[in-house]
């Protein structure tokens, strides 16, 4: 199935029209507060906010979705994801940093937070790929063949407390700079949630980023997140599609918000680069072990 939907950056990039958590109000701010219930995750990704700007396509996928992502197949994907994207990362064999950032005077209890912070992106940027992949597949004309009954875990995930993120407008110099290396890096027009979070620790943020830049400009780097982009495509296509949500449905409403071309380029965007954020994200754990 994933040779049927290969990794896709669209170009041009397109445009984005998003609406910050902080500033989100009325309706939507009831869509994110759903999202983030539904999801169990403390933050709004930047692909849901994409998502959530075209309301009609965006409610037909959470109706399908919201029955799905409550459950042991979908708590299992997300743990596979997470695995697929650790055992690359390791291969990847970024630095050890734990000691070099006790010499610069962070604590254990510090080294700890950071941690937390990691752990919170390493289990909520999962279900954020599997639904954009989702979006990807029905968009595209494919079908989402999975069955199989729906088993509660039993246990809702708990979100916890939202990281703090340093947006761009609060960043001194030397942040903006790296804010703006990471864009060219990644060849985004924005620098996701994550990043703006490990940022709180900025010597350290400097120093894990710097680690990590050389390992996205290797030539081992593609072929690991494109593995990560594969088991997304297997694990997303598996989920039980127990509301029978068809590519004709969705394709009809996301019409109805804008082109149909204007929102496949949003989906294969965040399609494409979520793979690679669940890779970068796993490198910076894999520093701190």
């Amino acid at each position: 199935m994933s040779d049927m939907l290969p990794r896709l950056k669209p170009n041009p990039i397109p445009t984005l029209h998003l609406v910050p958590e902080y500033s989100a109000t009325g309706r939507l701010a009831e869509v994110y507060a759903k999202t983030k219930a539904g999801l169990g995750v403390p933050w709004m990704g930047v692909v849901a906010m994409a998502f959530a700007q075209y309301p009609r396509f965006y409610e037909r996928l959470w109706t399908a979705l919201a029955p799905v992502v409550g459950s042991e197949a979908f708590a299992d994907a997300c743990r596979k994801l997470r695995d697929a994207a650790e055992a690359e990362a390791a291969g990847l064999a970024p630095s050890a940093l734990s000691k070099d950032l006790l010499g610069l005077g962070y604590s254990a209890e510090e080294l700890d937070e950071i941690r937390a912070c990691n752990e919170v992106f390493s289990v909520g940027n999962m279900p954020y790929v599997l639904m954009a992949t989702l979006a990807r597949l029905l968009l595209e004309g494919q079908v989402w063949t999975g069955t199989g009954p729906i088993v509660a875990t039993g246990t809702a995930q708990e979100a916890g407390p939202k990281p703090t993120l340093i947006e761009p407008h609060h960043a001194e110099a030397e942040l903006t700079e790296i804010y703006r290396d990471i864009r060219t890096t990644l060849g985004l027009p924005f620098v996701n949630t994550d990043y703006r979070a490990f940022a709180r620790w900025a010597s350290y943020f400097k120093t894990a980023w710097f680690d990590l830049k050389p390992l996205i400009q290797s030539n081992s780097y593609v072929p690991s997140v494109t593995r990560v982009h594969q088991a997304a495509v297997s694990l997303s296509q598996d989920l039980p599609n127990v509301t029978g949500l068809t590519s004709d449905d969705l394709r009809a409403a996301a019409s109805d918000d804008a082109s149909l071309d204007e929102v496949l380029s949003v989906v294969r965007l965040f399609q494409w680069l979520l793979p690679g954020l669940a890779v970068n994200v796993a490198c910076f754990r894999t520093q701190l072990m």
